[in-house]
């Protein structure tokens, strides 16, 4: 079922800066030093599907996963087509990570009507399901995940999909998250739970605590508006005093690592709570570039 070749790997969004060409050699590099999975997520940038497409061509060996794709970027029969497409056209290295996104990408972005997310979700998988397979050789479909951070999605990636991909979580978050998805990570089969981590990396880090402040509050800065985060993180025991515009010194610690030693120990938090895989997001100097260089140095530390 698994189409992870092991359990860490990267998110990123920062491949849209860059052309096409570019971002293809990035990717060939990715594979090259090594990393299980290349994750990327569908706001403002390229369309998910095109991007796994051009990701998955340029690499040998890494997995790419949606993260997410949007329900509301495209009807359950597209997504459904083109999951298969990709899954047959590059040897099953493609999953399917599909959320209910925001309603302010939603709405003023897309124009479209959010509705309630967990009955939004289910009616897009009943869709998925009784989409027909009927292109030779692709009547199989990829794993998918759902961006789950609640329970009750949590239970719906359980029963109606082959995983979770939680985002901006801790390690306790990720114990429960396996505790309701069942199974074990090591069990075969068992239900993927691919968990996001930021972390600055960079050594100016080490020397400057500001370095990692000032990045991990320019990450957090979009997030600490949207509710669905909020929510999640009351459940993780946060409160109103942590929702400041870019979190608050207590926030950023707990979902947002500083320097190698502690990315390398997070990882290992997660994977012992039960995550399948760790795909770690490098917050770099630029959000708009690859931090190529510290990327580097982190498959040196965790591969």
């Amino acid at each position: 079922m698994s189409s992870l070749n092991g359990p860490v790997g990267l998110w990123t969004s920062t491949l849209d800066g860059l052309s096409p060409g570019e971002a293809a050699e990035t990717v060939a590099a990715l594979d090259e030093q090594g990393w299980d999975s290349l994750w990327c997520g569908e706001a403002y940038g390229r369309e998910a599907f095109t991007a796994a497409q051009w990701y998955l061509g340029a690499s040998r060996r890494m997995a790419v996963g949606t993260g997410i794709a949007s329900i509301y970027g495209r009807d359950a029969l597209a997504a459904a087509a083109a999951g298969r497409t990709l899954h047959a056209a590059y040897g099953g290295r493609f999953l399917l990570g599909l959320g209910v996104s925001h309603a302010p990408l939603v709405e003023r972005l897309r124009g479209h009507d959010y509705g309630r997310p967990l009955a939004a979700m289910r009616a897009y998988l009943d869709a998925l399901d009784a989409a027909p397979a009927l292109v030779a050789g692709e009547s199989e479909a990829p794993p998918r995940l759902l961006a789950a951070l609640g329970p009750r999605m949590l239970e719906l990636a359980r029963d109606r999909a082959q995983g979770a991909h939680p985002y901006l979580v801790t390690p306790e978050h990720t114990a429960r998250a396996r505790e309701i998805l069942g199974g074990a990570a090591g069990e075969t089969p068992a239900p993927l739970l691919v968990v996001e981590q930021a972390a600055v990396v960079d050594p100016a880090a080490d020397r400057d605590p500001e370095t990692w402040r000032s990045r991990a509050r320019a990450h957090l800065e979009i997030y600490t508006g949207l509710p669905n985060y909020r929510a999640s993180w009351r459940r993780q025991g946060f409160t109103e005093e942590d929702f400041v515009r870019g979190g608050s010194p207590r926030l950023a610690e707990a979902l947002v690592t500083r320097g190698l030693d502690a990315t390398r120990a997070r990882v290992r938090e997660h994977l012992e709570a039960g995550a399948t895989s760790v795909v770690v997001q490098v917050l770099g100097a630029d959000a708009a570039k690859p931090p190529v260089e510290d990327w580097a140095r982190l498959a040196e530390a965790v591969l």
